[in-house]
């Protein structure tokens, strides 16, 4: 596998897809199958640009404690200046989660184990630093339920195949009700969480996924760069007739 590099363009690129509504609401979900108290101990796994860390942190309050690690410093370096004292991150990554044991009440991960090529070790960690009888809380999308409508299916075939490189289980989701179980996690919920785009709009998650796409694929499975600025311009032409759907899957489980 050859992932996307979170260097800080990169980045900023992400970030702003975060203030996408659709993913504003997805936010709001995942902290409703959190549900977070006063005073709690919470760890954001793959913080990212930290809006996710600040809003658990306005909801346990100055008693509570919310923590983020992610691998990326331009990823930390955004969400230090979004969170202030709000929020402490370190960089790591889920392979050795850097707090002892029992540490938190709440585990949320969203949008990274799909790119981990260890699971099993990386839930085992997850369960090691969350207290018994605590709460996780996964996002991850199966890119198999993608629908993008496109003037040319098959150039898009070929550019989302070859943007499946940037992960290391493109499929997860269907998975991880049995790795949960597997790691020694109880009463696991799964649920769907859609992001819809009719119309094209610059202000959603796909017109923001497009440019990040059009980016990671030259170069790979034989796509040029002229093939993939023109499919991210085919794909914007279609303005009113533009349709994207993903799902994107929630898995709440008890430690």
């Amino acid at each position: 596998m050859s992932g996307l590099e979170f260097d800080e363009r990169t980045s900023r690129r992400v970030e702003a897809t975060y203030l996408a509504p659709d993913v504003v609401r997805q936010r709001r979900i995942v902290r409703e199958a959190l549900s977070l108290h006063h005073g709690e101990r919470v760890l954001d796994l793959g913080s990212g640009p930290g809006f996710l860390a600040v809003e658990m942190a306005a909801e346990v309050g100055p008693d509570g404690a919310v923590c983020g690690i992610d691998p990326s410093p331009s990823m930390l370096a955004l969400a230090a200046d979004r969170s202030g004292h709000a929020v402490e991150y370190r960089q790591a990554g889920a392979e050795r989660i850097p707090f002892q044991d029992g540490t938190f009440d709440a585990v949320v991960s969203t949008q990274v184990f799909e790119y981990l090529p260890d699971v099993p070790g990386a839930l085992a960690e997850v369960r090691r630093v969350l207290r018994s009888g605590g709460r996780l809380v996964l996002v991850d999308t199966d890119w198999d339920s993608l629908v993008w409508r496109s003037p040319d299916d098959a150039l898009t075939d070929r550019v989302l195949t070859a943007f499946e490189q940037h992960l290391a289980d493109a499929r997860l989701p269907r998975k991880l009700p049995a790795a949960l179980v597997a790691a020694g996690f109880r009463d696991v919920r799964t649920s769907v969480v859609p992001l819809l785009n009719v119309g094209y709009s610059p202000t959603t998650y796909s017109a923001g996924l497009l440019e990040l796409v059009a980016e990671f694929v030259p170069g790979r499975d034989g796509i040029t760069a002229e093939e993939a600025t023109a499919w991210a311009a085919g794909q914007r032409a279609l303005g009113p007739d533009y349709f994207f759907s993903l799902n994107r899957y929630l898995f709440a489980a008890t430690g």
